[in-house]
């Protein structure tokens, strides 16, 4: 089972969502698929035990082989290499380039090869019963999707994986969301956060997603839950806007080491259940 926690913008609680969770699923993984701010390791505080570095391939063309045909650029769906006939010379833009392979294996001459460059790391650890897999991005580079779906690859397929996803509807956040059984939708009851909302929704439709909204900070004499009834969005619980959460929050704990915190989260998981 794949349980991703996304939502449209950031701060709407999804780290706090997704760590309280995983210590309710059995047999869980959490993974931390926000490589640009991860954070779950700050609530979670895993031991870690293994840590890989990621690379993807680039080309690099051999000048002497290379008779400027322009056939790597032909190919190349992304336009991240381009050749100019008169001056007889090959320009590469990395930050374009999706290592698809295509340039190296088009090239009449096989003046093209591959090379290997770092774009960041995955660290692997547990706390009590939670498995946890965590990938940070390196600075200045912009490969996140690249990254995300490398640890989703190499995380244990055997546990109940709960995703962490980046915020927003960016590549990042469907790299990070495809290919889940359900899509737990983090918002807070505000015009605000209802607008970015609707934005991911639309997204996981159209990803065949099944999906409910959780909201976080509820109050009861908010009108948020019935904007949601009207637009037939499932609601499959609410978070309620307390201040000893944020205490608990400010200083890393987690919420349902608290009793009176545990219940919220319980019926949370049951309406997941029952969607599920």
């Amino acid at each position: 089972m794949i349980i991703s926690v996304a939502s449209g913008k950031g701060g709407t609680g999804k780290t706090t969502v997704s760590t309280n969770l995983s210590f309710l699923i059995e047999n869980s993984l959490i993974a931390d698929c926000d490589v640009e701010e991860p954070n779950v390791s700050i609530f979670l505080k895993p031991e870690i035990s293994k840590k890989e570095i990621v690379t993807l391939f680039y080309p690099e063309v051999n000048k002497e082989l290379c008779n400027t045909c322009g056939k790597c650029s032909e190919v190349c769906a992304y336009k991240a290499i381009n050749v100019f006939k008169k001056s007889k010379s090959v320009f590469f833009m990395e930050h374009l380039c999706h290592s698809c392979g295509a340039c190296t294996y088009f090239c009449p001459q096989k003046a093209i090869f591959e090379v290997s460059k770092r774009i960041g790391i995955i660290e692997y650890g547990r706390y009590k019963d939670v498995s946890y897999a965590g990938a940070v991005l390196d600075e200045g580079n912009i490969k996140a999707p690249q990254l995300i779906r490398e640890l989703k690859k190499r995380i244990d397929k055997t546990k109940n994986i709960i995703i962490d996803a980046p915020p927003s509807t960016s590549c990042s956040m469907v790299a990070a969301v495809e290919d889940s059984d359900f899509c737990i939708m983090v918002t807070e009851p505000t015009l605000f956060g209802l607008n970015d909302l609707l934005l991911a929704v639309d997204v996981v439709k159209k990803m065949n997603i099944k999906f409910g909204v959780l909201i976080n900070r509820f109050r009861e004499n908010s009108d948020f839950e019935n904007i949601l009834k009207s637009k037939n969005i499932n609601i499959i619980g609410k978070i309620p806007f307390d201040i000893d959460i944020a205490r608990m929050y400010s200083r890393g704990e987690i919420l349902v080491e608290n009793p009176k915190y545990r219940d919220v989260f319980l019926k949370i998981y049951e309406n997941l259940k029952k969607l599920l």
